[in-house]
C-alpha cells in the first residue's frame, strides 16, 4: 500500500512523472496493437500448421490402416486355404521326407503372396505337432526351447479365430517372449491360427510378418524438419516404430512439455495412432525475428516517451519548477533569492518579474521594519503597565491580611520582599530577565504570598541548568503565579504546593507553574482553552485593546497577547486542570525568538543583586 502511495504523491507533485506517464498512455494502444498482433500471428501459424500436419497424418494413417486391412485378408485367405491345410495336415510329428517337400509346397505359396504385397517381408507357419516353424526367408527350423513351444501354444488357443499383433522386443520390453524373438527379426507380426473354420484343427498359426522399415519410411516422409520427431502406436499404446527414443511418451509430452508442438492422428478401423513432434522453437522460427523487430520498436517508443517528456519538462516545466522553489523560499523570509533567467520568451517575462518582486518586497521590508518594531514596543510597554497597578493593589491587599493577623516579623519579611519586587519590577532600563533571575523575581512574591496564607503552601523550584540563562520578558510568569495562589492554593486548607519549572525541549523553552490546588470544573477548562485560542488566532496587535474592558481572565489574555505580540506564532499558553486536583499552565518559547529579543533591547542583564542593601 504504501508503494502505491509514493506512486501518488509523485504523480501528483511533479510534472516531469505526469508528462511521462501521459506519454506512454498515448504509446499504450501502439503496444498493445503490436503485442496482440505478435501474438495472434503466432497463434494463426500453429493453427494452419496443426492442420496442415494433421491432414498429413490422416492421409498416412489411412494407407497403414488400408495396408493393416491388406495384411489381415491375406492371412485369412493363407489360413483359410484348403491346399495349405491339406498339406500341413499330412505332416505328423516326424519330419519325414515327405514332409519336408510338403514344407517346401507351402513355402512357395508363401513365396508367392509376399512377391505381390511390398509390406509382407515373410510368412511363417507353426506346425504344433512337428514342433516346426517353416519361414519363407529362414526355411525350416525345429523348435525346441519350452518357453518358446508354451507361448505359440497358448497363442494359438487364446486367440481363436482372432488375430494378434506381435510387437519387436523393445517396444514390449527386454525378456519378453515375442514373434521377433523366434523368427529373428525385429519387425511386427500378425499372429492367426490356421484352419479356423475347423473345429478340431492343430493349434497351428500363421506368422505374417510386416516390414517395420518400409513403415517407418513411410511415416519419415511426413516429417517437416530433421529435429521433428514422429511414431506409430498401436491401439494399446504400445510403439510400433518411430524416429526417436520415444522417452517421454510422445502421446503426452505436449501436456507435459510446453515447448513441444504435438499432433495425433488415429486410425478408423484399427484405431492405431501416429503422432509427430516439433519443436517449438523451431516452429516459431521464422517469427522471432519479427518478434525481436516489434519488442525493439516498443522499447524506443518507451526511451523516446522518457526521453520527449524530460524535454518538455525542461523547457517548459523546469522554470515553473524554479520560480515554485523561489517562492517557497520568499515564503519563508529569504528575500535575497535571485532566479538565475536567460530566457526571452513568456517564462523570462514570469521570471523577471519574480526578481523584481522580491527585490521590491525586501526594500518594503527594510523601510517598514524599524517603524513596526517601535510600534510593538509601545504596545508591549502598554501591556506591561497594566499589569504593576493591578498587582500593587492585591499586593497591598495582602499586607492588610498580615499586618491584622500578626505583628512584626512577619509584616517586616513581607515589607522587605515586596520593596525587591518592586525594585525589580519598576525598573525602566531593563525587559527581559534571564530564567534563573526571573524565578528568584518570583521568589519575593512568593514570599509574601506564603507570609499572608501562614505558610499554609510550599514551594519547589526545578530548573533545568540548560535553561538558566536564556532571556524572557520582565514578569511574564507573575501573573500566571498569582493566578495559581489565589485561584488554586487560597482555599486549599493545608499541603499546598507550588511548582516552577523550566526545561528545554528541542528549540522550545518550556516555562511550568503547577499547584494541587482546588482546580477547575472542565467546562471551565474548556472556556478559557477555547478564549486562548480566540486571542491566539486574532493575529492582530491590537487584541490586547479590544479585551481591555473585559475583566475575566484579565491576567491569561494579557500573557497570551504579550507572547504572540513579542515571540511570534510558535510561542502558546496552555491550561490543564482537574478539578480537586490541581492546575499546570505552560508557556512555550522559541529559543531563536528569545535571543532576537535580547539582541533587540541590545542590553546584556547585569547579575541580579540580591543582599541587605536592597531592603526597603
Amino acid at each position: 500500500m504504501n508503494v502505491f502511495a509514493w506512486i501518488y504523491r509523485q504523480y501528483t507533485q511533479k510534472i516531469q512523472v505526469r508528462l511521462t506517464l501521459y506519454f506512454l498512455f498515448i504509446l499504450l494502444p501502439l503496444v498493445a496493437i503490436s503485442l496482440f498482433s505478435n501474438v495472434r500471428s503466432r497463434d494463426v501459424l500453429l493453427e494452419q500448421t496443426a492442420e496442415r500436419t494433421k491432414a498429413g497424418l490422416n492421409s498416412s494413417m489411412d494407407y497403414i490402416d488400408l495396408t493393416l486391412q491388406n495384411v489381415v485378408e491375406i492371412s485369412t485367405l493363407v489360413a483359410t486355404d484348403p491346399n495349405i491345410l491339406k498339406l500341413s495336415e499330412q505332416i505328423g510329428t516326424i519330419l519325414t521326407p515327405q514332409a519336408v517337400m510338403n514344407f517346401v509346397d507351402i513355402l512357395k505359396q508363401f513365396t508367392n503372396v509376399t512377391s505381390i504385397n511390398h509390406m509382407v517381408s515373410q510368412m511363417s507357419i507353426y506346425h504344433a505337432r512337428s514342433q516346426t516353424l517353416v519361414s519363407s526367408i529362414n526355411g525350416v527350423k525345429h523348435i525346441m526351447d519350452p518357453d518358446q513351444l508354451a507361448w505359440l501354444r497358448k497363442l494359438a488357443i487364446d486367440n481363436g479365430s482372432g488375430i494378434t499383433f506381435s510387437l519387436p522386443e523393445e517396444a514390449t520390453g527386454i525378456g519378453k517372449l515375442t514373434a521377433g524373438n523366434i523368427l529373428g527379426t525385429d519387425s511386427i507380426s500378425l499372429i492367426r491360427a490356421t484352419g479356423i473354420n475347423n473345429l478340431d484343427r492343430q493349434p497351428d498359426l500363421l506368422i505374417v510378418t510386416i516390414d517395420r522399415n518400409k513403415l517407418l519410411n513411410l511415416i519419415r516422409s511426413l516429417l517437416p524438419s530433421p529435429q521433428a520427431q514422429i511414431y506409430l502406436y498401436t491401439n494399446k499404446e504400445e510403439l510400433v516404430t518411430g524416429t526417436g527414443s520415444a522417452t517421454p511418451n510422445p502421446l503426452t509430452v505436449h501436456e507435459l512439455d510446453p515447448d513441444y508442438f504435438s499432433v495425433k492422428s488415429d486410425s478408423r478401423y484399427y484405431k492405431w495412432s501416429l503422432v509427430m513432434l516439433q519443436p517449438m522453437e523451431e516452429l516459431y522460427a521464422g517469427t522471432n525475428p519479427i518478434r525481436f523487430y516489434t519488442y525493439l520498436i516498443i522499447l524506443i517508443s518507451v526511451l523516446l516517451a522518457f526521453g520527449i517528456s524530460w524535454i518538455v519538462y525542461s523547457g517548459i516545466a523546469s522554470p515553473v519548477q524554479r520560480l515554485y522553489h523561489g517562492m517557497r523560499g520568499v515564503g519563508s523570509g529569504k528575500f535575497n533569492i535571485q532566479i538565475e533567467n536567460k530566457r526571452k520568451d513568456e517564462f523570462g517575462y514570469l521570471t523577471k518579474a519574480f526578481n523584481q518582486m522580491v527585490t521590491d518586497q525586501k526594500h518594503l521590508i527594510e523601510n517598514f521594519y524599524e517603524q513596526r518594531l517601535r510600534l510593538t514596543d509601545t504596545e508591549l510597554k502598554f501591556l506591561q503597565s497594566q499589569i504593576n497597578p493591578h498587582f500593587l493593589y492585591n499586593t497591598l491587599d495582602s499586607i492588610y491580611w498580615a499586618a491584622k493577623n500578626y505583628e512584626a516579623d512577619e509584616i517586616s519579611e513581607m515589607v522587605l520582599n515586596l520593596s525587591k519586587f518592586f525594585r525589580l519590577s519598576l525598573n525602566k532600563g531593563r525587559d527581559t530577565f534571564t530564567v534563573e533571575e526571573t524565578v528568584a523575581h518570583l521568589h519575593y512574591y512568593v514570599r509574601v504570598q506564603q507570609l499572608r496564607f501562614l505558610d499554609k503552601f510550599s514551594v519547589r523550584y526545578e530548573v533545568q541548568e540548560e535553561t538558566k540563562q536564556v532571556p524572557i520578558l520582565k514578569l511574564l510568569l507573575q501573573p500566571l503565579v498569582e493566578n495559581a495562589i489565589l485561584h488554586g492554593l487560597e482555599q486549599k486548607p493545608k499541603d499546598g504546593l507550588l511548582v516552577i519549572s523550566s526545561r528545554l525541549e528541542g528549540d522550545l523553552l518550556e516555562l511550568t507553574v503547577e499547584d494541587n490546588g482546588i482546580g477547575m470544573p472542565a467546562d471551565r477548562v474548556a472556556y478559557v482553552q477555547e478564549e486562548l485560542e480566540r486571542i491566539s488566532g486574532d493575529g492582530e496587535l491590537e487584541m490586547s485593546f479590544a479585551s481591555e474592558s473585559v475583566q475575566d481572565l484579565y491576567a491569561l489574555r494579557n500573557v497570551m497577547s504579550r507572547l504572540k505580540m513579542l515571540y511570534g506564532p510558535e510561542a502558546n499558553l496552555t491550561i490543564e486542570s482537574k478539578e480537586g486536583e490541581g492546575t499546570k499552565t505552560t508557556v512555550v518559547l522559541p529559543l531563536e525568538r528569545c535571543v532576537a529579543q535580547l539582541n533587540l533591547y541590545n542590553k546584556k542583564p547585569p547579575a541580579l543583586q540580591i543582599g541587605e542593601e536592597n531592603r526597603a
